[in-house]
């Protein structure tokens, strides 16, 4: 449970095996390459063997392709022997464009169909009238337009009885009503253009359409059927086409994702003259994987050298946890990733966070049900905070028995602790008004463990970094640990009256002298790197520092006193689960109702809460004291291609 050790891998050979050494290196998922760029700028000489890659634009070009015409392509392992870009490009663009012309026939005669089904329509309605199509349309005098109008159009009509035209109407559907309007040609355009303002729709009926109007529905009816074939033969070339392709697409495709990930590795090759070389770090238990994967290329060097032996490079964060801890990784990762010279905060915060919760929110069925729910959410949707539900429902079932609570009910479980315990009654009487100081002290208590342990972790941390200044005499180092734990320890050693430690003696030794450290922390620090102490006059400096001296106290004061938001909860959800056991008194038969909704509004609300509080104690009061999270995470190169 800790930071992986990391070492500064080289892989080096000449560049007739670039290809080759590449074709292997964009397998590797333990290795965090450095960009060539990053460090070719810095040598005179180096150069980087990236350029423009070729194959992605063909490969954007397929894959839009693939869009337009439907195509499914499922991927495939290939032998990637040569990559010829011509030839799949003239075999794609051929067949791309016997799809839009086969696409394109489709479209035209599906709109010819509509024409004529509708052409169909408008002649069966005009049956009713009697006459031939010939006499209907080459009137000397009259001209007529068959169509639809929208139907709230046709209500605008008696809007235009002055005019001289004739509307009939030979049916309705839901938006539209068929019908003729016949007008002379001398009013023609006025006419055409009132039912063009009301948005009519024309039908043209076809040229080949001549007779009765029998005769016309029988030659609609034959050209649509004649049209629907055509049009099933054009969807089976175009289902032909597909199949035929498909898996020609689905190879040209995995060949140039393979082959543009190869060269898009470039970017990490650094060009030595005659030779190349590839920069990464690999944790120091995944090198011997590295090694095997070149140990048939002799050409192949691969030098290991210790993470800091690049001073220009930082080596990443790769962090190894255990079962428990691991899920809480992810509230880590919310305020940062940690320094490669730092330590893992993550099992800190799964103990803290777990410890905490379940103290503030103690009871038995809620945290089995939590624990329960959490399970379900990692198992069938793998989420990371159902992982971390499992671990918080069953410490606040374990802490729910301590506080003798199951689902509200603070006498269930008398008969256990009496009976088979042979206790008097439960351990902790949370309701009880004589507990509640014992219950703030203990929060208090806890609050300042945590600090302690906190400022703790800074000091090994500044020790990690040779920050020697911070680590003695920071308000989170040695000089702050030895005020804070003095004061804290001989206030509570005096208020419980085992020992009075506050003498001139001690008072000057573990309170003065830190704060006088950590008053001169700055100046000395300026001193240490050979600086002047006051650069801007010690007048400036006595306020600033008298001040930042000050708050530093107060903030000691405030964040131990901000741990005792651990009893508030703990009175908080006894007394909400009071008031649900009240309201299922009072409502009787209804008092089961009360009591499943009642616990879930305390599970969801309060839980809630809590979670979002104890969180807050981590980033806040925890945190802030030792973890900066300003390292670089470890991506692996399948991570960055």
């Amino acid at each position: 449970m800790a930071i992986a050790k990391m070492k500064l891998i080289n892989i080096v050979a000449d560049n007739e095996y670039l290809d080759e050494v590449l074709a292997r290196f964009i397998e590797l998922d333990d290795f965090h390459p450095e960009p060539a760029s990053k460090l070719a700028g810095t040598v005179h000489g180096l150069t980087t063997l990236y350029y423009e890659n070729p194959y992605l634009k063909m490969l954007n070009r397929i894959k839009e392709i693939e869009a337009d015409m439907g195509l499914k392509i499922d991927k495939r392992e290939v032998d990637v022997q040569q990559c010829d870009l011509e030839r799949i490009s003239r075999f794609i663009e051929r067949t791309h464009d016997k799809f839009d012309q086969i696409d394109s026939n489709m479209k035209e005669i599906k709109l010819l169909i509509q024409e004529d089904e509708d052409a169909l329509r408008q002649v069966k309605n005009i049956e009713s009238l009697d006459i031939s199509l010939d006499d209907l349309f080459s009137c000397r005098y009259l001209n007529s337009r068959v169509g639809r109008l929208p139907l709230d159009s046709e209500e605008k009509l008696r809007f235009y009885n002055n005019r001289p035209f004739i509307w009939n109407s030979f049916s309705r559907d839901n938006n539209y009503s068929w019908g003729i309007y016949i007008t002379s040609q001398e009013y023609e355009r006025e006419v055409d253009n009132v039912f063009s303002s009301l948005y009519f729709e024309r039908i043209h009926i076809p040229d080949f359409v001549h007779g009765t109007p029998e005769e016309a529905e029988e030659n609609l009816e034959q050209e649509i059927a004649s049209l629907k074939k055509d049009l099933k033969k054009l969807e089976e070339s175009k289902k032909e086409l597909l199949e035929r392709t498909r898996d020609r697409y689905s190879i040209f495709t995995s060949v140039l994702e393979h082959v543009s990930k190869i060269f898009e590795a470039r970017k990490y090759v650094i060009g030595l003259g005659g030779r190349f070389s590839i920069t990464g770090f690999m944790a120091k238990d995944d090198i011997s994987g590295l090694e095997k994967k070149f140990e048939d290329l002799e050409a192949v060097e691969i030098e290991v050298r210790p993470a800091s032996n690049d001073k220009r490079l930082t080596p990443p964060t790769k962090l190894k946890n255990g079962w428990f801890s691991e899920p809480f990784g992810m509230f880590v990762e919310m305020y940062g990733v940690a320094n490669y010279k730092d330590i893992d905060p993550t099992p800190f915060v799964a103990l803290t966070y777990t410890l905490l919760f379940g103290i503030m929110f103690g009871d038995v069925g809620q945290g089995l049900v939590l624990a329960l729910l959490g399970w379900f959410m990692y198992k069938f949707k793998g989420m990371k905070l159902g992982a971390v539900g499992i671990r918080i429902g069953i410490s606040s079932a374990i802490f729910g028995l301590f506080y003798g609570s199951v689902f509200g009910n603070e006498h269930l479980l008398d008969p256990f602790f009496i009976n088979v315990l042979g206790l008097s009654g439960k351990p902790i009487h949370t309701m009880d008004p004589g507990f509640t100081m014992t219950l703030l002290l203990s929060a208090i208590a806890i609050g300042a463990v945590l600090i302690i342990v906190t400022i703790g972790m800074n000091i090994y941390t500044n020790y990690k970094r040779n920050h020697i200044v911070e680590m003695l005499l920071s308000h989170n180092g040695i000089a702050g640990i030895v005020l804070y734990t003095f004061a804290i320890g001989g206030a509570g050693l005096m208020l419980s009256g085992i020992a009075n430690l506050f003498n001139p003696v001690t008072i000057a030794l573990f309170i003065v002298l830190p704060l006088l450290l950590m008053f001169l922390k700055e100046p000395l620090e300026r001193r240490v790197h050979g600086e002047k102490m006051f650069p801007n006059g010690f007048g400036g400096f006595f306020t600033e520092a008298f001040f930042e001296l000050f708050e530093i106290i107060l903030s000691y004061i405030t964040n131990t006193m901000s741990y005792m938001r651990v009893a508030g909860f703990v009175l908080s959800h006894a007394g909400m689960m009071l008031v649900v056991s009240s309201l299922m008194e009072m409502t009787g038969n209804a008092g089961p109702i009360v009591f499943v909704f009642g616990n879930l509004f305390v599970m969801a609300l309060e839980g809630l809460i809590v979670g979002i509080q104890v969180l807050r104690l981590e980033f806040y009061e925890m945190f802030s004291r030792y973890y900066t999270g300003d390292g670089i995470p470890f991506k692996s190169l399948k991570e960055t291609l």
